[in-house]
């Protein structure tokens, strides 16, 4: 079984959090969701409650952060499972999206660019 909860900051970033197995027999509720959040602009997917990922569920995640970008967001996932997160590294995941240890280190890769380098922004002088 797998519950999906999903949180609005007050910052605009969305939250979502998939608990439970994401396998061949819970994927299409998790494509869903991801389907329905496609259109925000900053799309957190927190994986720490999902204990176990097949490759169905790791197609899902895949084509909903495609989606997500070809309608300009952006995304990033925060995994504290050490085998999960090694199954990111291992399929190069994490070399199309920011995969971080804790919500707040994925929150701070979702922060708009002039608040990342500290305002300066692209300005030239």
């Amino acid at each position: 079984m797998l519950n999906i909860e999903l949180d609005q900051t007050e910052n605009g970033l969305t939250i979502c959090r998939p608990v439970g197995e994401l396998d061949a027999f819970t994927v299409s509720q998790f494509r869903q969701t991801l389907a329905e959040l496609a259109s925000s602009p900053r799309l957190l997917i927190d994986m720490s409650g999902v204990p176990f990922v097949d490759s169905a569920g790791l197609g899902a995640l895949i084509g909903g952060i495609r989606r997500a970008r070809e309608l300009g967001g952006d995304v990033a996932v925060a995994c504290n499972r050490p085998t999960l997160t090694r199954l990111l590294r291992t399929t190069g995941f994490d070399r199309i999206v920011t995969v971080a240890e804790t919500i707040e280190e994925a929150a701070a890769a979702l922060e708009p660019r002039d608040d990342r380098d500290g305002g300066r922004g692209s300005e030239q002088t």
